[in-house]
């Protein structure tokens, strides 16, 4: 199995973005490739081709289930790539639901900063059993 090097996080919110982007690279040391919106996502993934994509659900346009929607569909570096959604609706149901889109896990927000990029590699070491 190949560390994990490379994140896509698509965030909507600027200060959650910030903090994120703080807690993966600076405190992770993970690369990052922040969007602001699933449409961006969609045109930054395949440049950047990560190994692991972090979505926001919430997100105005084109939210997180729809957002994996069109990425799965867009082609060979996403069919098959890690997927965690980030969301405060963690309840059962919708869990399930998550689940049953394809997402590998869900981080529910709030999220603490210092053990973030750990629950992402965590993640990770999950889906590559």
């Amino acid at each position: 199995m190949s560390r994990l090097e490379k994140v896509l996080y698509v965030e909507d919110d600027c200060d959650i973005r910030e903090i994120a982007t703080l807690a993966l690279r600076d405190v992770g040391g993970l690369t990052i490739k922040v969007c602001e919106s699933g449409a961006s996502a969609l045109v930054e993934v395949d440049a950047f081709a990560p190994q692991l994509i972090l979505l926001d659900v919430m997100m105005p346009s084109m939210d997180g289930p729809e957002t994996l929607k069109a990425l799965r569909k867009q082609g060979s570096v996403t069919e098959k790539t890690a997927v965690a959604f980030m969301t405060a609706k963690v309840y059962p149901d919708e869990l399930l639901r998550y689940r049953q889109l394809g997402v590998t896990e869900v981080i529910a927000k709030p999220f603490d900063p210092m053990t973030l990029a750990d629950e992402v590699r965590a993640i990770w070491e999950r889906f590559n059993d």
